[in-house]
């Protein structure tokens, strides 16, 4: 395990401890420790252990940033140095949610870092790390990333210019509830992708909290994003969709929503265990296109637009029929 030294840390060589098991705040204004207890043995103890640990700073702690902080924290993957939020309160909200971290309000305030997360909400990303990149704190020992689910690493071009390695690491799930989310963060999936330098790293510190870190291209991010809209927000637009024909059809909205919800489960659940070709029921995988006609009939005549979305999805469904075995 390598020496933390701030600043003078080295990308890519930082090791992680071996023993453990786009939300954000927005960027900070361009100008409260938490002293702790010294006069124990324990306390002396964990000065020690985080004196060799790679220091961490973040930029915009919101929900993503302090959950993350804080299964780091147990695990003694980093020292939390500084949280960089707009106002006092809120960074000082952060570091009780860690149990760590000197919260701050400027970027001039910032201590040389080994390695900063900026976890400002997607639009104020690009503006946080030119504003770090303009403290001259970052140089090529540095390692700046993100966990946005529709920007790339190309959003940290300012901290690349600086010579720091850039990565984006997106945890693909829901913050809404940090707390819960510290309880069962082992297993979730996170989309990587930026300087070989960064991801040796962060790699290894998104592994020691239990996720599982996959390689995607960071020229089809947006894509990548698009296809969680479309597995999480579209399918509950879709549930809807659903809703509003059946209750056209004379059934209650309570109602309805119970007749959708074995269709979906039971669709979803053979989707993921035999495959969607496979799973495929319904007309189009009959070849009824009889019925598929009335259908798109019936719903222009009720609404334009759901008998639109039904027409496409026709189209792709019968591409996926076509790869049933």
């Amino acid at each position: 395990m390598a020496r933390a030294t701030g600043s003078t840390g080295t990308a890519g060589k930082l090791v992680i401890s071996a023993n453990n098991g786009n939300d954000g705040k927005d960027c900070p204004a361009i100008d409260a420790i938490a002293t702790p207890n010294d006069d124990s043995s324990a306390s002396r103890q964990d000065v020690s252990l985080t004196a060799i640990l790679p220091t961490l700073t973040i930029i915009g702690c919101g929900k993503v940033g302090k959950t993350l902080a804080r299964l780091w924290k147990a695990r003694q993957i980093f020292q939390l140095y500084d949280v960089l939020n707009r106002s006092d309160s809120s960074a000082q909200q952060a570091c009780e949610f860690i149990g760590d971290g000197r919260a701050v309000t400027s970027f001039a305030a910032l201590r040389p870092t080994d390695i900063y997360l900026i976890a400002a909400s997607d639009d104020h990303i690009p503006a946080c790390c030119a504003a770090l990149a303009a403290t001259g704190k970052l140089n090529p020992n540095s390692i700046v990333f993100h966990c946005s689910g529709a920007l790339s690493s190309l959003a940290l071009s300012a901290a690349a210019e600086q010579g720091a390695a850039v990565a984006s690491i997106h945890p693909i799930r829901s913050f809404a509830d940090p707390q819960q989310v510290v309880a069962d963060f082992a297993g979730t999936y996170c989309g990587s992708e930026g300087d070989p330098a960064a991801l040796a790293v962060l790699t290894q510190a998104f592994d020691a909290i239990g996720a599982r870190c996959v390689a995607i291209q960071r020229d089809n991010k947006v894509v990548y994003h698009a296809a969680a809209v479309f597995a999480s927000n579209y399918l509950v637009t879709l549930i809807d969709v659903a809703r509003q024909a059946y209750v056209e059809a004379g059934l209650p909205a309570d109602v309805a929503l119970q007749l959708i919800a074995p269709l979906l489960t039971e669709s979803a659940a053979n989707a993921f265990r035999l495959g969607p070709a496979t799973a495929l029921t319904g007309p189009i995988a009959r070849g009824d296109t009889a019925t598929v006609t009335r259908q798109h009939a019936a719903l222009q005549e009720w609404n334009p637009e759901v008998a639109a979305l039904y027409s496409q999805f026709a189209v792709l469904t019968q591409q996926l029929a076509q790869k049933k075995t």
